[in-house]
């Protein structure tokens, strides 16, 4: 995608757009698509649609979410690296860990950040575990995820990683409303959500919600993954 496309993709979103961030989204792009030939990353090929799609839903993070400079944020099952990879591209100063129980995944996001020259913790662990790690625990401004499940399960994986005073965001469809997970984020901690819904490319909907970290998550939390799918909080 040349830059005045994708200048203008951004634009229409909110953003802003520079050559030094279309210079890097293109050599994420262009890696992407050539690993994902092999290890199977993402449905999503086509060049406008990894933009839209991937890119720009990604770093609507930061229009949406107040990020405090230098803040430290987690991606639970983070994939191919969405949302948190575009937005670190976008925001150099956030001290960014990705998380994912798939070890190939993780090789794939180490190469792509020295590809990228941007620096990023990796974990290869199952999120219930890492929550359970003293040097994850309680430990980040934020913790994120993208439609990795429905709402009171994601809140069990991810709020553990949440330092008291900071924030879990969700990235979801339009579909997930907060009555569904109020009890779940007060069980991990959490209170006073919120929710924005947007547009993404002017036609398909999605969400964010983001709920404050009030207070610590009891230490029994989160449970194994059997317990959190079949007895969701």
């Amino acid at each position: 995608m040349n830059f005045q496309q994708a200048e203008r993709m951004f634009v229409e979103n909110g953003l802003e757009y520079s050559k030094i961030l279309h210079e890097k989204l293109e050599i994420y792009n262009d890696f992407l698509i050539e690993y994902n030939k092999k290890v199977n990353l993402t449905a999503i090929t086509e060049p406008e649609q990894v933009w839209l799609k991937h890119f720009i839903d990604s770093i609507l993070f930061a229009k949406y979410v107040e990020i405090p400079d230098n803040a430290s944020i987690i991606d639970v099952g983070t994939g191919a690296g969405f949302p948190s990879v575009p937005l670190k591209l976008y925001r150099n100063d956030i001290k960014l860990t990705l998380l994912d129980s798939l070890n190939k995944r993780i090789v794939f996001l180490n190469e792509l950040s020295t590809k990228l020259s941007i620096d990023v913790e990796t974990f290869h662990s199952r999120a219930e575990d890492a929550a359970k790690n003293e040097n994850l625990r309680e430990k980040f401004d934020f913790a994120t995820a993208r439609a990795v499940a429905a709402m009171p399960v994601l809140c069990e994986y991810c709020m553990g990683f949440v330092k008291k005073g900071g924030k879990f965001v969700a990235m979801k469809g339009v579909n997930e409303d907060i009555s569904s997970f109020k009890k779940a984020a007060s069980v991990m901690g959490g209170d006073k959500i919120t929710e924005t819904k947007y547009m993404l490319g002017g036609t398909d909907g999605r969400k964010i919600f983001i709920i404050n970290k009030i207070s610590h998550t009891p230490i029994k939390y989160p449970r194994n993954s059997g317990q959190i799918k079949n007895k969701p909080l």
